[in-house]
Order: structure tokens, then C-alpha cells, then sequence
């Protein structure tokens, strides 16, 4: 298989694929699970994954984000590339076999959820076996693509097909396991297209230790936020996980709404990597300067018309029991473009310069103010406490980044990008909440709010004469006439 010039608009538009599957998925999943496992049950899945999480995080050290730069790099020199894989994935199979070892303790001594944290050992097993960070570094989208469509919809068929009550609450956390541990041991049959024989001895695992630990850092420092929350819900909260349990479906929805945005990062990253270790700083600071562009145009009508649907969707959705979900939505909201600032610097500036010891400091601080504030709110307020400290502990780390990144980002550059956008969607958060009040709640009023907003923040947008977007149009429209 020869390796064709990556393209980063099919990469996007394969990674795009992917995400909006993953978009529709819990549109067809969640209602059921939601009804069948009810708030208590989905809590208890959400706590005891975010226990195992520690440790794949712990196992994985690293790897995946520091994998994919260097593979990046590296990926026009076939054998150094092979030698870098084997060096780093053994590396991964080495700490995922110590933390494996730590984990049958955890099992050992647990009580109530022994049977959860024995099922969720293939979680921390998938760890060794994920290699999409070499098909990253080659931007080889399309091969993680389709391996990942037809897993998820294994997962699904399974699904529906085992999982009737709340008593098959262990299939379920056993079922999602599983489905990632197979997802990745999918991935290992591509590798003899990308790689040659190396030699083994010669092999020095440890050279890499150093690299991985600065890109750990940042990443257990970030698990206190993405992780933590729902980790110290459940101490609070006691036998009662129905707090994490509709934490975890606002974050959900938010996360999900982020995916447009983050998956566009996740494709520019080994673009960038690439463009740094050749030190071509004009594209550098025109896509980066394209990207931003992206961000917002995204993630400002994202997070306003979540906002705008929240107290309708919730209840037909996720069905009776559920309404403090709304009222998670609209605090969780603003993620959808803080977060997707703050990758866009992190996945396509700081990383790529191989600045990640900066940005995990910012980081470490970030979890920093997150645990304090998780300490004073939750206790009070529960799973609005956890996502209030969430909210100010990321906009507290997208600040520190643009400090990092001035010299690529100044402040000049979001008055201009986002004036617009801003003001298209102030006016399609009141339309879409006024539709909201007027009609009846039901699926088919959210689509209709959802197609409307979108329709009036585009329609305004043009009206406004916004450059990137009838930038993009007429590329679109140029290869559309010459087809």
C-alpha cells in the first residue's frame, strides 16, 4: 500500500464522517439506556469508568499525543518511523502492564463495585493495543474511520440486543469495554502496509521516557476536570449516583457538541507538527490564523443554540427524572467554545512547537483551581458546583494559552473574527428559545429548532458579508462547476 500525499480536506472530511456518526449514535442510544438504566444506574457507570480512567491514563503516559508528533516528523523515513513505533508502543505495553497489576488490588479490595472495576480490566488492556496515534501521525484518517464506524455499530446492534433492564447494568459497562478493546486490536492488521522489519536489539525504549512524561503531566493534570468531577460527585453524593448520572449526561450532550470543532484540530495537529519540524512559518501562521476562523464560526452558534434547545430536548430525550439535566446544559454550555479555543492553540500551536512542558504547567494550575473550587462547590451544589468549577478552571486555561500563543494569536484577531458571529447568534439564541416557548416539546420541534437557528445564523452571517464563510462557499461552489 503506498502512502498517497496526506490531504488535511479528505482527513477532515473522513474524521467528519466519523463524528457525525458519533453525533447520531446517542440520538438512537441514549433515550433507551437512559429509560432502562434510569439516573442511578447510568451514575454508577459514569463513576466506576472514571475510577478506571486513572489508570489508563496512568498506562497510556503520554504516549498518544507525544506517538503521534514524532511519527509526524518522521513519517517520510519508513524505518525510522518503524523503529519509533515499536519503541513507543512498547514503552505503552510496559506501563500498562504495571498499572494492570495495581489494578487487581483496586479489585481486590472493592466492595460494592468489584464486579464493574473486574469487567472494566479490558478498558485498561485496550491501552497497550491502541495504535491510532501511528495512523494519526501519518494522517491516515481514513484507516481509523472505518475501523471505528464498524465497531460503534457492533456496539449498537449489542446493545439493543442484550441490555433490557436495569439488572444488565453490568453487561453494559462489560459491553463498552469490550467494544474498545476490540476497536483497537482492530487497527494492528494495517500495520504491515506502514512498517519494515527493525532490529530489535537496537531498540531504546528508554530514550522516549523523558518526552512522554512531559506530555503526561498535562494529560493526568487534565483528568482532574474531565475525570475528577464525576470521581468526587460520587464521594459527595454517596449510595446516590443520580447526580453523576445527570452530570454525565450534560457533559455528554456538551462534548458531543464539541466534536465539529475538535475533530477539525485533531486533523490539523500532524499537519502541524510536520509544518513546525520543517520551520515553514508562514503557512504556519495563515492556517493557524484559518483555524481560529473555524473555531468560531463553529463554536459560537454551537453554544448558543444549546443553550436555546436545552429545556425541550431534555425531556422527551432522556425521559421523566431528568430535568436538573437542563439546567446542567446551560452552565456547561460555554465549553463548546472555550474548550474548542483552547485545543485549537494546544493541538496546533503549543504541541506541535514542542512547547507541551509550557502548556502542561498552564494545565496543572488549571486542574489546580478546578480541585479547589470542586472541593467548595460540589458539596453545595452538586453536579452545578462540578460543572461551574469546570467552566472557570477551562477559561482560566484558554487565557494562560493565548498568553503563550501571542505571537501567533492577538487579541485584534477575535474582535474581527467574532463580532459577527457573535451577533448572528444573539439573535438565533432568541429565536430558537422563542420557538422553544411556542411549540409543543417533541422531536420534531427541536430538529425544527435546531434547522431554523441554523438557517438564520448562516442567513445573517452572509448578510454581514462574513469573509470566511463566503471564502469557503465559493470554494465549494468553484469545484461543485468545474465537476
Amino acid at each position: 500500500m503506498e502512502l498517497e500525499p496526506p490531504s488535511i480536506r479528505k482527513n477532515y472530511t473522513y474524521n467528519l464522517i466519523y463524528q457525525v456518526m458519533t453525533l447520531l449514535t446517542p440520538f438512537i442510544t441514549t433515550p433507551y439506556i437512559s429509560r432502562v438504566l434510569g439516573p442511578d444506574g447510568t451514575g454508577v457507570q459514569s463513576y466506576t469508568n472514571s475510577v478506571v480512567q486513572y489508570f489508563a491514563i496512568l498506562a497510556a503516559l503520554g504516549t498518544a499525543s507525544y506517538g503521534q508528533r514524532e511519527i509526524a516528523r518522521h513519517r517520510d523515513n519508513k524505518e525510522e518511523r518503524s523503529r519509533i513505533f515499536w519503541e513507543i508502543e512498547l514503552l505503552c505495553a510496559s506501563t500498562t502492564a504495571l498499572c494492570l497489576m495495581v489494578w487487581m488490588f483496586v479489585i481486590g479490595f472493592s466492595r460494592v463495585y468489584t464486579p464493574f472495576y473486574g469487567v472494566l480490566t479490558m478498558t485498561l488492556l485496550a491501552v497497550a493495543f491502541d495504535i491510532s496515534w501511528f495512523f494519526g501521525g501519518l494522517e491516515r484518517y481514513s484507516l481509523i474511520v472505518v475501523r471505528n464506524i464498524l465497531i460503534k455499530l457492533a456496539g449498537i446492534v449489542m446493545l439493543f440486543v442484550f441490555i433490557k433492564t436495569r439488572d444488565d447494568l453490568l453487561l453494559y459497562v462489560a459491553l463498552i469495554a469490550a467494544t474498545g478493546l476490540f476497536g483497537n486490536l482492530s487497527m494492528w492488521g494495517y500495520l504491515k502496509y506502514f512498517l519494515v522489519k527493525v532490529d530489535w536489539k537496537g531498540l531504546c525504549v528508554r530514550r522516549h521516557l523523558k518526552e512522554t512524561i512531559v506530555y503526561f503531566i498535562p494529560t493526568i493534570a487534565t483528568s482532574v476536570y474531565t475525570i475528577l468531577d464525576k470521581t468526587m460527585l460520587g464521594w459527595f453524593t454517596g449510595s446516590d449516583k443520580s447526580e453523576n448520572g445527570y452530570y454525565e449526561y450534560a457533559t455528554g450532550f456538551v462534548n458531543m457538541a464539541k466534536i465539529l470543532i475538535m475533530s477539525f484540530n485533531a486533523v490539523m495537529s500532524a499537519r502541524m507538527s510536520y509544518l513546525f519540524g520543517e520551520e515553514r512559518r508562514e503557512e504556519i501562521h495563515r492556517k493557524v490564523e484559518e483555524s481560529l476562523d473555524f473555531v468560531l464560526l463553529l463554536g459560537i452558534p454551537i453554544m448558543a443554540g444549546l443553550a436555546g434547545i436545552a429545556a425541550g430536548f431534555v425531556p422527551w430525550f432522556l425521559g421523566e427524572g431528568y430535568e436538573p439535566v437542563a439546567g446542567l446544559m446551560y452552565v456547561c454550555c460555554p465549553l463548546v467554545l472555550i474548550v474548542g479555543l483552547s485545543d485549537c492553540m494546544g493541538s496546533l500551536i503549543l504541541t506541535p512547537s514542542g512547547q507541551r512542558a509550557k502548556s502542561g504547567k498552564v494545565i496543572v494550575a488549571g486542574a489546580c483551581v478546578n480541585f479547589v473550587l470542586n472541593l467548595a462547590l460540589i458539596p453545595h451544589f452538586g453536579a452545578a458546583g462540578a460543572a461551574g468549577a469546570s467552566v472557570a478552571a477551562e477559561l482560566f486555561i484558554t487565557g494562560m494559552y493565548l498568553w503563550l500563543c501571542r505571537d501567533f494569536i492577538k487579541p485584534s484577531m477575535f474582535l474581527k473574527m467574532g463580532w459577527k458571529r457573535l451577533l448572528a447568534a444573539g439573535v438565533m439564541l432568541a429565536v430558537v428559545a422563542a420557538l422553544g416557548r411556542a411549540l409543543w416539546i417533541g422531536p420534531a420541534v427541536t430538529f425544527f429548532q435546531i434547522g431554523a437557528g441554523a438557517a438564520c445564523y448562516f442567513v445573517l452571517l452572509c448578510a454581514f458579508r462574513d469573509e470566511f464563510l463566503l471564502g469557503q462557499g465559493r470554494q465549494v461552489l468553484g469545484r461543485f462547476w468545474k465537476q
